[in-house]
């Protein structure tokens, strides 16, 4: 298939967008450009108007010359010069909703133009042949010459796009190497790099001048060696059009070319079979061609550990030919990896990179060496990284460098390398410190380095340690068998415990803690427990250490951590760990143990009983406390002996780690202080019998005026054996009264009895509440018991018990209550008060400050509801509003004391609505004793109660409402509502009008089928805003918006009345046989769904393009266009059939115009005759398919179309539409005797029957 048959089936494939298509957008643009020849402009437009995508561009475009630059001649073809130029903007992409432009692509890139020997060559096979392997993107022409050219992508014939081969080919001028053969066959290489840049590492070459090297170093005959600055090309950089590189500053190898005009063949012959070719050069002296290779080791084929070896020869000798030669054979030989590198490799190592040199035994020595051991290559620093600096070296003399080899298979050690001792003239290898057991640097490596720094003073303590670090080998054995010398100064708070049979015994705390593992980043120990408690135990003879370690640690279970000597007494002393005998480990009670010196009571029974009771806590942290009395603070006297207070500290949870202390809880919680009556009797019998068994027992204290020791217990409730509800109340009895013994001991008795939960307390518990917590107190009536009140309460009611903050959490602040007055507080019972809480929620008792009349406060509750039910929010409001009528205030109050649930409220309740809370206030009718206006309501209807503004939530503000007037407002009755407003309703309120002073009902109509403001509704408000000055019309419309309940309904049913000036960029299109039809743009495109927000309608397709189709003398309204408007309408569901969007009217002629969807497409026929030779199978089955579903319809609404022909068959988007249903009838139509002889339609589609006087049937339709 052809170029052109090709792209043109591309470019009328159907829209697949339902509004605004890429051939709008270039249509509004066709007034904007011209190429200043008909058959270019055509062409472009035609292009452009088969572009149905709204995605991704297809059609060409006009290009201004001035908007390509470095146009340069490139060569010449069978047809036409050829020029290479760059393009300023690029190509069109999409189009930009935005910035209502099109995205561009592509902006500065390579174009090819092509001139054209004349206009008329765009609509020829030239074109064809011209465009075929390129991407075409429009049309220019040379404002010099004034040829036309095409403009094409620069693309690879054979990629078909943009490969590295256009690259480099787009560079070719801006090199030379001076020679023709040189530049051939760099050229022929850089032609072949046609695939991905990926394939272009390894493969291009390039010209590289000779100043781009540095560090030039003669190698062998015609090798040389250099540092390449700029690297190899990897890939083009499409940001800076240019290429990316890596292997800047890398060693290459330069080669001389004996013969350029040999290169291909040297280039096959050798070049390439060990090396990676970069390029040529050539010396500016010698003016010899130079090849660039890579630097690689011939074994492995790329730059290897070798390479890196190699390139360094030159900077180190040894002074040894032998040396030397040993030390590059070893690094010769270390070619794949890194582990080669450190397993294999050795270096020679200048003496001063050694120091700490210390001598061993004959010709051995012990070093720290500064950079430490190759490790791996760093490509970042182009350098070797090294491991292990100022590690422990061996440094062993070589008796013979000649036999260096031998030496070296004979040793057990890593072999790091050789160095020369200047002073003595020896050879040393260098050799890493290694265990002979574990063949590496161990842990005894460690110690071992260390000896040097310690002793004890005593050899067989030496010894002893030495013995045991040395059989430490892994981290495991330090931990449990490693012991070290420990300097007396290390440890602090040294006390004497007591005597182990010859031993004294002592305890102190160790400042470093102990060894856990090497730390080989700082080449040092890593320790833990630094300040932990320790045993120093005396050690009797120095001598027997070993018979003492076996006796002292493997029988008793301690860690044995080392030995040290106390600086005065010259005494050697073991150092253990302090454990538990029992629990084997530092438990709790070696916690309480350490701590027994900082406490006393002063009475040795007490300190007794509380250390035998910690020495029991082994795993239990509730241990009872020496606690001192001024940790406790507001001390109240109970009962007899008894005492509560707050204890500041709070009781032990756990021992805390970090900080080597109790942590503890509960701190400022209420305590119980308890007299004991003789601390002789202080036993644990006695403390389990008499104090635990209703309470927790925290510890001991003592009144420091009374001297009387007391248990510290904590406070609980004796029923619910914790501190529940009551304990809470009862902790502050004390900071309220009533003034009033009867009401104390009431409102005392209730809270007592709250004991479990938090619901106790809110159904049981009340609670003293001082007057001034109310405010807003207003007399609402009097009851059978005495005077009420309404108020409302700051505080709020209790919840539950906040233990954070140590008080009652509220709910309910600045609440509405009910104060009842008590006329005798004596009459204050349960009884009492449960025959006058009826139905309400008890809070607590307040006393009138004024009357000093006590009253009791409950919730203000809906009787019928039990709890503040949506009427008791309106009853509260009631005074603050009235209209100075009682016939009107009582009509509305009755309602909303009607309104229990918000279900209520929406529906029943209405409420009084100042005047100015409309606005937009319209006359519109009069019914038979009442005008209605129409409005906007600001606030709009009551929805529910907002519990957190504790006001009313509202919906619909800047709702339209109807106003009808009230004649009577004593006819405020719900009866006579029901009479004023004879359709379906919602009433909001009433109002009054400021100037008329007439009363006016707030109301809005709702639809009888969905019982709610439906888009029926909406349309019917709006029926007054609008006429076609046609009743018939009128009607029409109306009846199809009514018909139109739901949002969905409203996009496929409803039909508008639109004003003609909503109509621009008016055109004529056709002519039919009953009217005009013309294209127009709609300025607010149709109905979508009501706009809640804004109450309005939401529309789509703003300025979106329409067809009106007016019908010849309509402007009296004949029965033809309404049976035409009424029947389209009827089928206006069927997306076969052109959609009906409304009805407009032409000012001038007065016809009556309908409002119809453009088929920028046209007729079938029109289509037909442009596209015949480019449909498929496949398109024109589907466009019989379109046109026979959009027939069954027809025929199924009942209908016969009774003129379908080819022009009546629009191709819209992507579907094939019928329209004009100008001749449209019921499909049991009898035609009349009168109109009989009359044939309607085109001539080569009317049915045979129907030329031979029979009636028109559904079998003519499809004839």
């Amino acid at each position: 298939m052809d170029f052109f048959a090709k792209s043109i089936k591309k470019l009328i494939k159907s829209c697949d967008c339902d509004g605004e298509c890429n051939v709008k957008r270039f249509k509004q643009n066709f007034k904007n450009w011209t190429s200043g020849d008909n058959y270019i402009d055509k062409y472009i437009q035609d292009s452009q108007l088969s572009d149905h995508s709204d995605y991704t561009c297809q059609a060409i475009e006009w290009i201004p010359y001035n908007r390509l630059y470095d146009i340069k001649y490139f060569s010449e073809d069978k047809f036409c010069k050829v020029y290479r130029a760059k393009w300023t903007d690029g190509y069109i992409d999409t189009w930009d909703n935005e910035n209502q432009d099109w995205k561009r692509k592509g902006q500065n890139k390579f174009v090819i133009l092509k001139s054209l020997n004349s206009p008329a060559d765009v609509e020829s096979e030239f074109m064809n042949e011209v465009c075929k392997t390129h991407e075409f993107y429009g049309i220019t022409q040379d404002l010099a010459t004034k040829n036309y050219m095409v403009v094409l992508d620069d693309e690879c014939e054979k990629c078909k796009y943009v490969c590295c081969k256009m690259h480099f080919l787009k560079n070719f001028q801006n090199w030379t190497s001076g020679n023709e053969d040189v530049d051939k066959f760099i050229q022929d290489i850089q032609l072949s790099m046609h695939g991905n840049h990926y394939g272009i590492f390894g493969k291009a070459i390039e010209w590289i001048p000779y100043n781009k090297f540095y560090d030039i170093e003669y190698i062998t005959k015609d090798v040389y060696r250099a540092k390449w600055i700029d690297g190899y090309i990897i890939e083009w950089d499409y940001k800076h059009q240019n290429w990316k590189r890596e292997g800047q500053n890398i060693f290459i190898i330069l080669k001389s070319l004996n013969n350029p005009a040999d290169v291909a063949l040297e280039f096959r012959d050798g070049v390439k079979i060990n090396h990676r070719f970069y390029g040529i050069t050539q010396d500016p002296e010698t003016k010899n061609y130079i090849k660039v290779l890579s630097d690689i080791c011939e074994k492995c084929k790329y730059v290897c550990s070798t390479i890196h070896f190699q390139r360094n020869f030159k900077n180190w000798t040894s002074g040894n030919e032998d040396v030397d030669k040993f030390i590059k054979d070893s690094q010769l030989s270390t070619h794949v990896s890194n582990y080669e590198v450190f397993e294999r490799a050795i270096e020679w190592i200048p003496y001063n990179r050694f120091y700490n040199i210390e001598y061993i035994t004959k010709n051995v020595y012990r070093a720290k060496w500064i950079d430490g051991y190759m490790n791996k290559w760093d490509y970042a620093h182009q350098n070797w990284k090294r491991e292990g600096q100022n590690i422990f070296v061996i440094l062993k003399s070589l008796n013979n460098p000649a036999d260096i080899a031998l030496e070296f298979r004979d040793g057990v050690h890593e072999f790091y390398g050789i160095t020369y001792d200047s002073k003595t003239k020896n050879y040393m290898k260098v050799l890493n410190d290694i265990c002979e057991k574990c063949k590496y640097a161990c842990n005894i490596i460690h110690f071992q380095h260390n000896f040097e720094n310690w002793t004890s003073g005593n050899e067989y303590i030496d010894i002893f340690i030495q013995d045991a670090q040395l059989s430490a080998h892994g981290n495991c054995e330090v931990f449990r068998k490693a012991i070290e010398w420990i300097p007396y100064n290390k440890f602090y708070d040294i006390e004497y415990i007591t005597k182990d049979g010859f031993d004294k015994v002592y305890e102190a705390k160790w400042i470093d803690g102990y060894i856990n593992e090497w730390d080989c980043v700082h080449q040092n120990w890593k320790r833990k427990d630094q300040n932990i408690f320790v045993i120093l135990k005396s050690l009797n003879n120095p001598a027997e250490v070993a018979l003492e370690f076996s006796r002292d640690v493997v029988k008793t279970n301690h860690e044995f951590y080392g030995i040290t000597q106390d600086s005065k007494t010259k005494n050697y002393m073991k150092v253990l760990n302090a454990i538990c005998e029992k629990c084997k480990y530092m438990c709790s009670v070696i916690y309480f143990q350490h701590n027994f010196k900082n406490w006393t009571s002063d009475n040795e029974k007490i300190d007794k009983f509380i250390q035998d009771a910690q020495l029991l806590t082994h795993d239990n942290y509730k241990a009872i406390e020496w606690i001192p009395y001024n940790k406790f603070y507001n001390i109240d006297y109970i009962t007899k002996d008894v005492y509560r207070a707050k204890w500041i500290d709070g009781n032990i949870i756990e021992w805390d780690y970090k900080h080597q202390n109790w942590k503890r809880e509960g701190q400022n919680i209420f305590v119980i202080l308890k007299s004991l009556n003789n601390p002789a009797d202080v036993t644990l019998e006695f403390s389990i019998d008499e104090v635990e068994i209703d309470h927790e027992f925290y510890g001991i204290t003592q009144d420091p005026k009374t001297k009387n020791y007391m248990k510290v217990l904590n406070d609980i409730c004796e029923k619910c054996k914790y501190a529940c509800n009551i304990i809470h109340f009862q902790q502050n009895f004390k900071n309220w009264t009533s003034g009033n013994e009867d009401i104390d001991k009431f409102i005392q008795n209730a809270q007592l009895s709250a004991h479990h939960s938090d619901y106790d307390v809110l159904k049981k518990a009340m609670e003293w509440i001082p007057y001034n917590k109310f405010y807003d107190i207003e007399y609402i009536a009097k009851d059978e018991f005495d005077k009420v009140y309404r108020a409302k309460w700051i505080d709020g009611y209790i919840n539950k018990w906040d233990h954070e903050h140590q008080n009652w959490k509220r709910k309910g602040q600045n609440m509405f209550v009910i104060l009842k007055s008590l006329n005798n507080s004596a009459d204050v019972t349960m009884d009492f008060i449960n025959r006058v809480k009826i139905n309400h929620e008890f809070y607590g008792i307040t006393q009138d400050s004024g009357t000093k009349n006590y009253m009791i406060v409950l919730d203000n509750t809906c009787i019928k509801c039990k709890y503040a039910c949506s009427m008791i929010h309106f009853q509260q409001n009631f005074k603050n509003w009235t209209r100075c009528n009682e016939d009107v205030d009582k009509f509305i109050q009755d309602a909303q004391l009607s309104a229990h649930d918000n279900y209520d409220v929406f529906r029943k309740a209405i409420e009084w609505i100042p005047f100015n809370r409309f606005y937009d206030i319209e006359y519109i009718t009069e019914d038979e004793s009442n005008k209605l206006y129409r409005a906007k309501w600001i606030d709009g209807y009551i929805n529910e109660w907002d519990y957190e503004y504790q006001n009313w939530k509202r919906k619909g503000q800047n709702m339209v409402v109807i106003l009808k007037s009230l004649n009577n407002p004593a006819d405020a009755t719900l009866e006579f509502m029901d009479e004023i407003i004879t359709v379906p309703h919602e009433v909001y309120g009433i109002t009054q009008n400021l100037k008329t002073k007439n009363y006016m009902v707030v109301w809005n109509e709702i639809c009888g089928k969905c019982n709610s403001i439906c888009t029926a509704s909406r349309f019917k408000l709006n029926f007054e805003s609008w006429t076609s000055s046609n009743n018939e019309v009128d009607k029409f419309i109306q009846d199809a918006q009514l018909s139109t309940h739901d949002n969905y309904e409203v996009f496929k049913k409803t039909l508008e009345w639109i004003p003609y000036n909503r109509f621009y960029d008016i055109k004529y299109i056709a002519k039919g046989g009953f009217g005009k039809v013309y294209k127009a743009k709609w300025i607010d495109g149709y109905i979508d769904e009501w706009d809640n927000k804004h109450q309005n309608w939401k529309r789509k397709d703003q300025s979106m393009f329409v067809a009106l189709k007016s019908l010849n003398n309509s402007k009296s309204v004949t029965l033809e266009f309404m049976n035409e408007i009424i029947l389209h309408y009827k089928l206006n569901l069927q997306k076969r059939i052109i959609k009906l969007y409304g009805v407009t009217q032409e000012p001038e002629t007065k016809n009556y115009v309908m409002v119809l969807d453009y088929a920028e497409n046209g007729s079938l026929r029109n289509y037909l005759n442009t596209n015949y030779d480019k449909l498929s199978w496949s398109d024109k089955i589907n466009y019989l398919h379109s046109i026979a579903h959009g027939l069954k319809d027809i025929h199924e609404e009942g209908l016969i179309h009774r003129d379908l022909h080819i022009g009546n068959i629009l191709r819209l988007k992507k579907m094939t539409c019928i329209t004009d249903m100008g001749l449209c009838k019921p499909a049991d139509y009898n035609t009349s005797e009168n109109h009989k002889n009359k044939i309607f339609g085109v001539l080569p589609y009317i049915a045979p029957e129907i030329l031979r006087g029979q009636n028109y049937t559904k079998a003519s339709d499809i004839y």
